[in-house]
């Protein structure tokens, strides 16, 4: 146990922390010739796509120094403030972390954010500042940041190049010196810790876990405490760059578990391992609940495909454990899903792994979150979706969720990031100077507000210099209503949605405007309305397709083209009384990614 490492790498988004992964899997030839590509450990498409981790991947890795054989458990972790919760279930399996720092942008939010967690863990922070071999590295500048944020001495900052190798011996050697072995006791009853799962189609259910104390073997009849379920661990062993068996791990180690478990139900995230025969008397303190920030509704294309949809999600929840959802109906798209994501990017990023890995299309609604409803006779009710809106003259109070956010940014953008923020209902609570020409703002901001275009905005705005982060601060009285879109006096529930008055009158207009724009020509005119409750504040009138009746009057009184007119209009009324407006998918889609 003593020459056993458990760490992860933490860091602002893009600031090399799958490259500097790659060069550690090298140097100890845990990976090489034609395995070797760069970021070895981002196996999605999407990852090498949009050249983000979203995903923690955990590898073993054997190091020797001084004659002694070391057994490095590396997590590489995503940078991106939706995938979080990643991060915090990685830190909960490690005792060291590796803190990259890029070299050419300093500290920024997210950087401060996982160090945060990473602390509240006691892990060991090893500080790596990293793209050294840059033209436009500030060595000197970022290095005082990292003391003053650190505390730590300016030698202990090991200085890096994920690109060429530099420094890559040092972070090997300082975390064999500087990160404590795994506290545990083999001997004791067996706790382990699930921190991840995936579904393999022929073996079923694969937890990954952290043996906290004792020893487990291959086919030992095992207990997952929270689920209260017993299997024989068919299989257990390390987890290489494929996965390899072993017949024995003891505490201190990081490995996997195959039990053919079959339904996704049976294994949660944050669950403890222990033998039958000899249980632990106690669970390990698992991860917090998670806690949704956006919520939408998503319905499949095809209504009998419902089935096909609740199993996909429920695989893609076992790899991804800050995925909530539950069924839910709707008149214009019949049975579907309400799920609650941890921001917009992780919304795009199940839409596309829904499509990529399980062939499901499906339709996704206008994104929310969730509001807190209070009565008149005192009655709490947590609303997610707008149509769960009460009646008008019984609600007290509505309460909208607040968060508290931290932009870094250079001083050059301030004026424009404080208009934005204002733009959003923010308030400015603080603003510090980090150093020469940074610094951080910290805002209280209503959550409805940056769920759209807010994050894109502020990187277009910046440069894309500004980094952003945020944790949820509470509750907070708003005025908010409920606006309908009306085709032809019916609404239509999928584009309702809950926005504040101020912008009310501005979003009606538009989504009319855009409907007008999308929604083909009937037989008959079609009124596109928005209204707050039962006044109307915007409309749109799509005209309908006429046929000219009077081609065959040629000459003569205009009181027989009149006449056939009128006839013709009798007709298109009749017509609109029973026809009705068929929204397109691609009009639902495009008025949606409207803000």
């Amino acid at each position: 146990m003593n020459n056993i490492r458990n760490f992860c790498i933490i860091a602002h988004i893009d600031h090399g922390k799958s490259t500097l992964a790659d060069r550690l899997l090298e140097y100890t030839n845990t990976v090489s010739g034609k395995e070797m590509q760069a970021q070895v450990l981002d196996n999605m498409d999407l990852e090498r796509e949009r050249g983000i981790t979203i995903k923690s991947h955990a590898i073993q890795m054997n190091y020797r120094q001084n004659g002694e054989e070391y057994v490095f458990n590396l997590i590489d972790t995503p940078g991106h403030v939706d995938f979080s919760y990643e991060v915090s279930r990685s830190i909960a399996a490690c005792e060291g972390a590796l803190l990259i720092v890029d070299a050419t942008q300093g500290i920024q939010a997210q950087t401060i954010s996982n160090l945060y967690m990473a602390i509240e863990h006691d892990l060991e922070i090893i500080p790596i500042m990293n793209k050294m071999d840059m033209d436009n590295a500030m060595p000197e500048e970022v290095e005082d940041q990292i003391v003053d944020l650190l505390g730590c001495k300016p030698e202990e900052i090991i200085r890096a190049s994920g690109k060429t190798g530099m420094g890559v011996n040092d972070i090997l050697e300082a975390i064999v010196n500087r990160v404590p072995a795994p506290k545990g006791d083999p001997e004791a009853p067996l706790q382990c810790l699930i921190f991840d799962s995936v579904f393999n189609s022929f073996r079923g259910i694969i937890a990954y876990f952290k043996i906290e104390n004792g020893t487990i073997n291959k086919g030992d009849f095992v207990k997952f405490i929270n689920t209260e379920k017993e299997y024989y661990a068919e299989e257990i062993g390390i987890l290489r760059l494929d996965m390899q068996p072993a017949t024995t791990l003891s505490a201190g180690n990081v490995g996997y578990i195959i039990s053919g478990i079959k339904t996704s139900k049976e294994v949660k995230v944050g669950d403890t391992i222990t033998h039958v025969k000899r249980p632990a008397s106690t669970s390990i303190a698992g991860f917090q609940e998670v806690k949704p920030m956006v919520f939408a509704g998503v319905y499949p294309i095809e209504t009998e495909d419902f089935e096909d949809l609740r199993t996909a999600i429920e695989k893609l929840q076992l790899n991804d454990a800050s995925l909530t959802f539950e069924a839910e109906s709707s008149v214009a798209l019949g049975f579907g899903f309400r799920c609650g994501f941890l921001g917009m990017l992780h919304m795009e990023i199940i839409q596309e792994r829904l499509d990529r890995e399980f062939d499901m299309n499906v339709i996704t609604t206008v994104p929310n979150v969730s509001y807190n409803v209070y009565t008149i006779k005192g009655d709490l009710i947590e609303v997610h979706n707008p149509s769960g809106l009460p009646d008008i003259m019984s609600i007290d109070r509505i309460e909208e969720p607040y968060i508290r956010a931290s932009i870094i940014t250079r001083t050059d953008y301030i004026g424009q990031i404080m208009t934005l923020c204002l733009g959003k209902r923010g308030e400015l609570i603080k603003q510090n100077y980090i150093s020469g020409n940074r610094m951080e703002l910290i805002y209280d901001l209503p959550l409805g507000e940056i769920v759209f275009d807010f994050y894109d905005r502020l990187k277009s705005i910046s440069k894309g210099y500004a980094s952003f982060d945020y944790h949820s601060n509470g509750f907070r009285p708003s005025k908010l209503i409920r606006l309908d879109i009306l085709l032809n006096s019916e609404p239509v529930d999928a584009l309702s949605c809950l926005i504040h008055v101020d912008n009310a009158l501005t979003l009606g207009r538009r989504m009319c405007e855009k409907l007008k724009e999308l929604i083909p020509r009937q037989q008959f005119d079609i009124a596109v309305q928005a209204a707050i409750g039962a006044k109307i504040i915007s409309r749109e009138t799509i005209k309908a397709v006429r046929k000219d009746v009077t081609a065959k009057c040629y000459g003569g009184d205009i009181s027989r083209k009149r006449k056939l007119l009128e006839k013709q209009k009798k007709g298109k009324k009749r017509m609109k009384q029973i026809g009705n407006v068929e929204v397109p998918q691609k009009a639902f889609l495009e008025v949606l990614k409207l803000d």
